[in-house]
Formats: structure tokens, sequence, C-alpha cells
């Protein structure tokens, strides 16, 4: 039988430390292509002069339900698209980066349903913009971090809640100009997917670098001791338990013993 073959502890080590990285370079990805979509719409509609609201979802009516997938795409000004911008990119980024697989699943589900609630409820007038999204990813965030509960998703959802938590405002009924319908229903959409979704992500494992002991520590894991299967009866009273544990593999950095954790 051939040998079983493993990356030496430093190449482990290297591709935990780069693993992070390539994950924001794939959570950077997705939403500035989406920004950038937006804007290139924008810059054709500008170009040519010609008014897409007509594209927007019009509630009741048969014209109006294709705008379930288009209103999201169009703009009424340069200023319009200003304000959706930012939220889009920064709550893509964090949905991404948290949760690549459920947040793939999410966008067209918020998408499609943030759409058809405005088309069953809203007002008799053109609900166009992204801004029914970013709720709906908002709220996607916050709540699975509620569901979840551990470290990261905790992180993201206070994260999500300071930098645009003042959007939740946007749901309640203002300015006529302003689709509240569409933050409303996006929101609930939003809820709906993190639901139905937050368990297509592996929950993170935070890894510290003990600076003393040289020592992996894994948060909420306990690595037996190699002699444990050989020798079940010895006492390991003083070996650290429970959350935190830790784990040394490099003899070199055995602590004194006065010093070792009890």
């Amino acid at each position: 039988m051939l040998p079983v073959m493993e990356d030496p502890p430093h190449t482990k080590a290297s591709q935990r430390r780069h693993r992070p990285l390539a994950r924001l370079g794939a959570a950077l990805l997705w939403p500035l292509l989406g920004v950038s979509t937006l804007w290139l719409v924008t810059l054709v509609q500008s170009i040519t002069g010609i008014d897409y609201v007509w594209l927007g979802v019009f509630p009741r009516t048969l014209s109006g339900l294709p705008g379930v997938v288009t209103a999201p795409l169009i703009h009424e000004s340069w200023g319009h698209l200003l304000s959706n911008s930012a939220p889009l990119l920064g709550l893509g980024i964090i949905a991404m980066y948290g949760y690549p697989n459920a947040t793939r699943h999410a966008v067209p589900l918020i998408w499609i349903v943030s759409g058809l609630g405005v088309w069953l409820l809203g007002r008799e007038s053109f609900h166009i913009g992204i801004s029914g999204l970013t709720h709906g990813l908002m709220f996607f965030v916050i709540m699975i971090g509620l569901i979840r509960r551990d470290a990261l998703s905790i992180a993201l959802a206070l994260t999500v809640f300071l930098l645009f938590g003042g959007m939740a405002r946007g749901m309640i009924p203002g300015e006529p100009s302003v689709s509240y319908e569409y933050h409303l229903f996006g929101a609930i959409a939003g809820v709906i997917a993190a639901i139905m979704l937050n368990r297509l992500d592996p929950r993170a494992t935070l890894s510290l670098r003990s600076p003393a002991f040289g020592c992996e520590c894994a948060d909420r894991t306990h690595e037996p001791h190699p002699t444990d299967a050989t020798d079940p009866g010895k006492d390991r009273s003083d070996m650290p338990k429970g959350r935190g544990a830790c784990v040394n593999d490099d003899p070199d950095t055995t602590p004194p013993e006065d010093e070792r954790p009890r």
C-alpha cells in the first residue's frame, strides 16, 4: 500500500493565511460586477436620452409584470444610482464573504420575491431601483447572524447593523417618490432567504496562534492526545480541556512545567 502523502506544516499554515484573502477576492468580484452593470445601464440611458422607467414594476397589470425582472436595473437619475451603489457594494461584499453559497441563491430569491410583492400590493405607479435587493441583503445578513450565532456571523451582523441599519427607515411610508414597498418586501425576502439558506455555508472556526506556547488553539475543539488510544487509563487531568484547548505540535516550544496551563 502506498503511503499517504500530506502537506508539510509550513505549507498548511501558508494555505490558512491565504484562504481569507482568496475569499475576500471572490467576495469583491460579484458586487463590483453588479454595480458596474447598473452604471452601464444608466450610462446608456443617459447617452440615448431614452427613459426606461416603463421597464419598472407596475402593480397588478400584465404589462408591468416583466418589471419584476428588469426594474432593479433601472434608476431614475445618477443621484438615485449613487444612493444605491454604496449599499449594494458594501452589503454584497459582506454577504459574499460570510456566506458565498447562500448569497448566490439569496440574490435571485430576493430579486424575484421583492418584485412580486410590489406587483401584488404596491401603489399604482412604476417602481424601479435596486434598493429592494439592498434591503434584502441587509436583513439577510442580520437574520443569519441571529440564527447561526457563531463568531463570524455575529460580527458580520453587527457590522451591517452599524453601517447600514439606518436604511430600515426606508420601509416606512414617507416621500411619495420613494418606493417603501420595494424596501419592505426586499426585507421580508431577505429574512425568508436567511431562514431557508443559512445552512448552505459551513460555520467558521476561529483559529488562534498562542504566542507563548506556539500552539494551535481551535475554537470549540479539543484534539485528543496521540497516546489516548494506547493508554486510555492514563490520568490527563493536567491537560487543557474544552473551549480554546491547545494542541502543541512543535516539540521545541513546549513550555516549562510551571508555565503550563492547568
